[in-house]
């Protein structure tokens, strides 16, 4: 049918009122009905709807349309829809063309009715000009290694691939720490159930060590990352360990060795030796050696019975084939700077992640909430440290300060359980609770609220515009704080303070970003391909989110998300084959001399210049990758010879395109 004149059907849709209520529809559609080539043009009140969609098919077959247009809201909404209609309906899907007059017209001229309405006609009329040049493109399929790839052993990470291992696929698990559980690993007691983190994580941890088809890797990270759906090639960097499988745990090498160092699992409230385990429960249950703290006195060698400790261990390097990826690379802690709220000047001001570690029973007090040798008569909880920060309200304390505007969704919660558990053991003790609100949104959650307000902690509202300060007079620390419902400004003595810390981006994101050629947003955390219709996708076909990478959530939602993110995986992973997007680049070889000009543009790397032979002459070409390709035009835009297009939007398009723009 593309070989034939175009017959191209034009259908306008009123999106209930969200188009209607501004464009004049039916004087649209009076106009198109004169365009060239236009054989039809019709109305509906939702093109998406069933009966839209019938009426479509039904016109491709009696009017024998090869072209059709459809003018309703966002491509990204559903070109793919209407795609799957005209394939229904006997045409190649490639020969549909969708205009957005909600979005670009409607919605941004909602109080100019008239002017809206001539640009509805303008974009359905530069539409319609592209339509009668396009062409049918077919689908390449290509095959897919049934193998599995997760980058991070957090809760998200081992939910996925417990979830994948029991569909019967093999899943690699890299892990950058030398354990896994992630964050969790380090928190006291959960909510809403109120058990111990490491109770509930337990269980998890030693199904995965103990599932045969889960590879897991810790102390790991990737390296390089290639290739494309169902077929990426990925090589994992191992660091050394410097103590082998031989280890029993047995501890004597720890009491030996002299070095002692901040422990990062405490955040710093505790010491560590050079050789460690990270904490007693911890999979693997392998000793380890800090390389860049260790003396090399050769104590611990000569202590070790099981001869497990290797300082001259070498790095390794594996290369893995997967078909599908999952990024569950977790989140990291905002740390506020010297300065905030006292953070780095006072002693007695910790963060929440650190209030956590003492109050767990594993912590370097053993669950005892004890700062300098004291147990506090007297805690102060400020919120939104790092969080919900407006430019115009908050100054940056360092100059490479990033506002983060977004809420951490998991404080406030986290903040009332935490606050209620002090009240709970420390009933003498006074808990002040200072917010701008309280967001605690989770089932079950909105209960810890009621509870600490029945167990007497004071909850106190200030203005983000005058947050608290922390101070220190001769008799101690002071939280002063503009109570927004008293109207009073209270001056709170207090033995410690807890800065309720965002959850942030992983720093090493931006590398994880380059590697995988994957989006991230404003925020910084990863950005999936679609909020509502795609949450777990990401832009590069084949690679899932699951976690807190994407954005903070709590253990409940990341558990799920990892859940999910396996359920998709294993779709493409069951399938054996894919089905990868023709609208991509192609070069035309008979003008292309090789200059490169289009490699270093494509983000995807999916161009390469090749050597070939032509009458005995050496020459240089242009080669796309099909599969790694994303149609974006970067190449065709910097092409000097103008050798190289995108299918479907072919400079002969674009043209069509720009000349109905400037003529009705």
């Amino acid at each position: 049918m593309s070989e034939e004149e175009p017959k191209i059907g034009v259908y306008v849709c009123h999106c209930g009122a969200n188009i209607a209520g501004v464009v004049d529809v039916e004087d649209v559609i009076k106009y198109v009905e004169k365009l060239p080539n236009v054989a039809i043009a019709k109305h509906y009140v939702y093109m998406c709807s069933a009966p839209a969609q019938a009426m479509i098919k039904e016109d491709i077959e009696e009017h024998r349309l090869n072209r059709v247009v459809v003018a309703s809201c966002s491509p990204r909404m559903h070109e793919s829809t209407f795609r799957r209609v005209v394939d229904e309906g006997g045409l190649n899907p490639y020969l549909f063309e969708m205009t957005n007059i909600r979005e670009q017209c409607s919605w941004v001229h909602a109080t100019e009715p008239k002017k809206a309405t001539k640009k509805a006609k303008d974009l359905i009329r530069i539409s319609v000009a592209r339509a009668r040049l396009l062409e049918p493109l077919q689908k390449r399929v290509v095959n897919v290694t049934g193998k599995a790839l997760i980058i991070g052993a957090g809760v998200s990470g081992m939910r996925a691939a417990l979830d994948l291992a029991g569909r019967g696929f093999d899943v690699y698990l890299v892990e950058k720490a030398p354990y896994v559980g992630g964050r969790m690993a380090q928190l006291d007691k959960l909510y809403p159930t109120d058990e111990y983190a490491l109770d509930v994580l337990k269980p998890l941890t030693q199904a995965v060590v103990s599932e045969p088809k889960i590879h897991l890797l810790t102390n790991s990270e990737i390296s390089t990352a290639d290739g494309y759906i169902g077929n990426f090639k990925t090589r994992i960097a191992i660091k050394p360990r410097y103590v082998t499988v031989k280890c029993d745990a047995c501890g004597k090498c720890e009491i030996v060795c002299p070095i002692e160092v901040p422990d990062e699992f405490d955040y710093g409230l505790s010491k560590r030796k050079a050789v460690y385990l990270p904490f007693p429960d911890a999979i693997p249950k392998t000793y380890l050696i800090d390389h860049e703290k260790c003396s090399k006195c050769g104590k611990c060698i000569e202590t070790c019975e099981s001869g497990a400790i290797d300082l001259y261990q070498q790095p390794q390097e594996i290369e893995v084939e997967v078909g599908t990826i999952i990024v569950a690379t977790g989140h990291d802690l905002y740390d506020p700077p010297e300065g905030e709220y006292g953070r780095q000047i006072y002693k007695n001001v910790i963060t929440m992640p650190q209030l956590e570690r003492l109050l767990n029973r594993n912590g370097p007090t053993n669950g005892e909430l004890r700062l300098s040798c004291h147990t506090p008569k007297s805690v102060v909880f400020i919120s939104c440290v790092g969080s919900r920060q407006e430019p115009e309200i908050y100054k940056r304390i360092k100059d490479n300060q990033q506002f983060n505007r977004y809420c951490s969704r998991v404080c406030c919660t986290a903040t009332l359980r935490n606050a209620s558990e002090i009240k709970r053991r420390y009933s003498h003790a006074q808990v002040f609770y200072l917010h701008r609100d309280i967001r605690s949104f989770g089932r079950g959650h909105e209960e810890y609220y009621i509870k600490a307000g029945q167990q007497g902690v004071v909850f106190i509202r200030y203005k983000p515009e005058e947050p608290p300060v922390v101070s220190n007079n001769r008799k101690g620390t002071i939280v002063t704080v503009h109570d927004v419902l008293s109207g009073e400004t209270l001056a709170i003595p207090t033995d410690l303070v807890v800065l309720n810390a965002a959850m942030v981006p992983r720093a090493d994101a931006s590398e994880i970003q380059t590697k995988l050629k994957i989006a991230r947003s404003v925020d910084g955390f990863f950005q999936e391909a679609h909020a509502k219709l795609r949450p777990l996708d990401t832009p590069m076909d084949g690679i899932y989110l699951a976690g807190t990478a994407q954005g903070p959530r709590d253990i409940t939602d990341s558990a799920a998300m990892g859940s999910a993110a396996a359920a998709k995986a294993a779709i493409l992973l069951a399938k054996g084959k894919v089905e990868l997007e023709p609208i991509v680049a192609y070069v035309d070889l008979t003008r292309c001399d090789g200059c490169a000009m289009c490699v270093e543009p494509c983000t995807f790397k999916a161009i390469a210049i090749e050597e070939y032979e032509q009458k005995g002459t050496i020459k240089k070409r242009a080669v796309v990758n099909d599969a790694l390709c994303k149609g974006c035009g970067a190449c065709a835009a910097t092409c000097p010879p103008k050798c190289i297009y995108v299918r479907h939007f072919t400079l002969d398009q674009i043209s069509a395109m720009i000349k109905a723009a400037v003529t009705e």
